[in-house]
């Protein structure tokens, strides 16, 4: 070992005499002087020029504090029991928190329809401690615009002022109050990032959302997104989680939204323009399956019985490209076109059935009771 030991040394020694004599004789790489690409200007760009400093003052940040005080009373926690099976088809119940906001006195409650989707149990605590179970029977519910009403038996309760979301101004202060976490009423601060958004989740296409940065976590779901006037100008609904993406939240404005909960309200369920299909997104599967002239368009999965669509000979395996004028490209092109439609307007619908273009007249009616 110690014979190894010196000859390995010695070796180091005849590398580094080397090296010192390599560098001697100029051999080794040498560092070269920056050079820049653009010349220097040979005459002033604008002589005299100077920044101009305003004698304003920046104003203090606004505090908080008084309109968490106002909303907070009004704003819930949502505690719901969920019935799941294992592999085996053996039923086991979970629970999950989320938000809501009082919107009447009387027990009408405000939230998302993905946080009570499916409950059995319904739990809902307000501010001031008190906890009420939901009748799951009475939920009114609208998966298409994520929104629920819940009825608490509780009266004299401190219901939230809704504002005008129409009036906000991208950088207007937001207060975001909820469940966050499932740990118990907090508020966050941020800003409107964007107005009228829309954004897919889960295959369906939500519109008319406010984007905040004001930071919304789960168990925030439902709960109010409010001006510095305490006013709910919005419904905390998702945000976006990936690496490298933060302060992206989006709400349903109340414009959107107030005559969603009207009608979940008053009928228990929304009422619009009714086609009866359902489709999806044309793929080159279906383009061959079908022996399609197209490539784009709604292509119908299935058409309900006795529906417009089938009083007007569409069928499973049409694609439609036109409604009511207006170019489909997508299943939510479709969608959108129908949502947008009114409930008895004739509308006219292009269609290709194999390498046919066909055209047909629909009478649009009401949606089915649920």
């Amino acid at each position: 070992m110690a014979n190894r030991s010196y000859r390995f040394i010695g070796a180091l020694a005849a590398l580094a005499t080397l090296v010192a004599l390599v560098a001697g004789c100029g051999l080794l790489p040498q560092a070269r002087p920056t050079t820049t690409s653009n010349p220097p200007p040979t005459s002033p760009i604008q002589p005299g020029w100077t920044i101009s400093v305003p004698g304003g003052q920046l104003t203090n940040l606004p505090s908080i504090a008084d309109v968490v005080a106002k909303v907070k009373p009004s704003v819930v926690a949502i505690t719901v029991e969920i019935t799941e099976y294992d592999l085996f088809s053996r039923p086991y119940t979970t629970e999950a928190a989320g938000s809501g906001w009082i919107i009447d006195k009387n027990g009408i409650v405000v939230t998302n329809n993905h946080v009570v989707e499916g409950a059995t149990k319904i739990s809902v605590t307000l501010d001031d401690g008190r906890s009420f179970d939901a009748d799951v029977q009475t939920v009114a519910t609208d998966p298409i615009t994520d929104l629920a009403v819940v009825k608490i038996p509780a009266t004299d309760l401190p219901a939230a002022t809704v504002g005008a979301s129409g009036q906000l101004r991208v950088g207007d202060w937001v207060v975001a109050i909820g469940n966050s976490l499932g740990q118990g009423i907090r508020a966050t601060v941020g800003v409107v990032s964007q107005q009228n958004v829309s954004v897919v989740v889960e295959g369906q296409t939500q519109k008319g959302l406010i984007e905040t940065d004001a930071a919304i976590n789960p168990g925030n779901s439902g709960g109010p997104l409010v001006d510095l006037a305490g006013e709910v100008i919005g419904i905390t609904s998702v945000k976006i989680a990936e690496v490298g993406v933060e302060g992206v939240g989006f709400a349903i404005s109340t414009d959107e939204a107030r005559p969603i909960i009207e009608q979940l309200v008053n009928s228990g369920f929304v009422t619009r323009a009714y086609l009866g299909v359902s489709a999806r997104d044309l793929g080159p599967i279906s383009v061959a399956r079908y022996n399609l002239g197209v490539t784009e368009g709604a292509l119908i999965a299935s058409v309900g019985d006795g529906s417009p669509a089938a009083g007007a000979g569409l069928r499973e395996g049409d694609v439609i490209t036109e409604f009511a004028g207006k170019p489909v490209k997508t299943a939510d092109d479709l969608l959108t076109a129908i949502r947008t439609a009114q409930v008895g307007e004739t509308v006219s619908i292009t269609y290709w059935r194999g390498q046919s273009r066909n055209t047909t007249t629909v009478a649009l009616v009401k949606t089915p009771t649920p």
